[in-house]
């Protein structure tokens, strides 16, 4: 099997797994991760078959939808490639990659690096800023029943990986708990140059709605 049809045999795996998923972390949200780590991987010396697989498998199973299970993701990710055929040195990569990306209340070391999670882990920052990290960010607060915003309420910039999963705070304070820190954690310089722009139109976004909030303008 080629390496095109091993992509498109994964893609069609993560369509269906996806189906019925949460607005922010669905096909879509794969899909524009994948073309961003294509994007970026124009610049970078990497595999790209394991970025694309890793890109495309990297949420197929999110601990946030799943008990806080963190081991089932690499756990489906492994099987399906395993059925696959794909090399076993590929699946171990991709598998590091999914174990590794996540932001997790950013005070996590990780535990294996490649220039392959690099580009994975930038694509998939980006697409929690921005325009449309803003959208995803109110969905998902949307979906758990969080309040928009709570000025009692203030941002925890020292959480704990249990503490930050845990958090029922309000969708404004998760800008300052992770989507505005995300610009200055980018490892490569086109994930870097992209999310500059997608940083100053968040600020833009909170200085509107605090000045609507506050009955300013």
């Amino acid at each position: 099997m080629t390496s095109a049809e091993i992509i498109n045999k994964t893609i069609i795996f993560v369509k269906q797994t996806l189906v019925d998923a949460e607005g922010g972390h669905d096909w879509f949200h794969i899909e524009r991760v994948y073309k961003n780590s294509l994007l970026i991987a124009k610049t970078e010396p990497v595999d790209e078959f394991i970025v694309s697989l890793a890109a495309l498998l990297h949420d197929i199973a999110d601990s946030k939808f799943h008990n806080g299970d963190e081991t089932l993701g690499p756990k489906l990710a492994r099987e399906f490639l395993f059925k696959l055929n794909v090399d076993s040195t590929v699946i171990e990569h991709v598998v590091n990659i999914i174990e590794n990306i996540s932001f997790k209340g950013g005070n996590e070391t990780q535990k294996f690096k490649s220039p392959e999670l690099d580009v994975v882990q930038d694509a998939d920052r980006l697409d929690a800023i921005g325009a449309i990290g803003i959208a995803r960010c109110f969905n998902y607060g949307g979906f758990k029943n969080r309040a928009l915003f709570n000025p009692d309420i203030k941002p925890n910039l020292n959480m704990s990986k249990a503490e930050y999963k845990a958090s029922n705070a309000p969708t404004i304070n998760h800008f300052y708990e992770k989507l505005l820190l995300l610009k200055d954690r980018m490892n490569t310089p086109t994930g870097t140059k992209i999310a500059q722009d997608r940083h100053n139109y968040m600020l833009g976004f909170l200085d509107q709605f605090y000045n609507e909030w506050n009955g300013k303008k």
